[in-house]
């Protein structure tokens, strides 16, 4: 991926790629969203980092960028957009219920390009990542993307004017919007998330997306009763979620995990 001179890579390629254990595809192609022509493409990889980076004084390497485009340039139909975490990095930020950073682990096995014996284990602690405080960050995602929406709060302006002018509304900041609701819906009712989503709700989510909806107070009405209804499995305790996920767990299998590879890639 590196022969376009004009693309943008920030960080050690070398160290990401060779420290890899897991990349799968994300964005709305993961979600089952994607509109033929119009999306790019998303994947997030994960890799461990050498001794040197995570306990040497070389300094932490938290992240890798690949994007087609070069630097400020939006990214558009038949770009790749990837972006690899640390295993640390990619911890804290999943603990944290980024969702996000929630989907490589939820990725069907279609979507997954890369995955050693660590990354199918990372995998497999899938469920010790949902919580409560999981979908608390989905609602706060669903608000950004409203907020972003309704044009509300500093540096919120839409930056695709041309879907405003075509349908009145950013549909796509919209449909994000309904995507978080009904995905963190799904985490609180079911204790999982699907992905592709399930199809009644990604018909839906499409329909916003390619302008089917034509008043957005009907997207917003819409987006206001998922997020209710959410708030009310949480402040109910009707969620058989947990309210923190399992960090014990996923922090000792990230010590056993950095042990093993390190012996085996740097024979320590």
């Amino acid at each position: 991926m590196s022969e376009n001179p004009d693309h943008t890579e920030h960080g050690n390629a070398a160290i990401a790629r060779s420290g890899e254990i897991l990349r799968t595809e994300v964005g709305s192609g993961l979600h089952g969203i994607a509109i033929a022509g119009t999306d790019d493409h998303d994947e997030m990889g994960v890799f461990i980092e050498p001794p040197e980076c995570a306990v040497g004084l070389r300094g932490p390497m938290n992240h890798y960028v690949w994007r087609t485009q070069p630097e400020g340039h939006r990214s558009s139909h038949g770009d790749t957009d990837l972006v690899m975490y640390s295993l640390r990095k990619f911890l804290k930020l999943a603990i944290a219920g980024n969702p996000t950073i929630l989907l490589p682990l939820f990725a069907p096995e279609a979507s997954v390009y890369t995955a050693t014996d660590l990354g199918a284990e990372l995998r497999d602690l899938a469920p010790a990542f949902l919580s409560q405080r999981a979908v608390e960050r989905f609602v706060g995602y669903l608000d950004g993307q409203t907020d972003r929406l309704l044009n509300r709060g500093q540096g919120s302006m839409p930056n695709r004017p041309e879907l405003v002018e075509q349908y009145g509304y950013d549909v796509k900041y919209a449909s994000h919007a309904l995507r978080l609701g009904l995905q963190g819906l799904e985490i609180a009712e079911h204790a999982r998330l699907t992905l592709p989503m399930p199809d009644a709700d990604r018909q839906r989510v499409l329909h916003v997306k390619s302008g089917g909806v034509a008043e957005l107070d009907t997207v917003l009405a819409e987006i206001a009763s998922i997020r209710a209804r959410i708030v009310a499995l949480l402040e109910s305790g009707a969620t058989a979620l947990p309210a923190e996920p399992d960090t014990d767990r996923i922090s000792a299998w990230s010590i056993d995990a950095h042990r093993r590879h390190w012996h085996s890639h740097h024979g320590f």
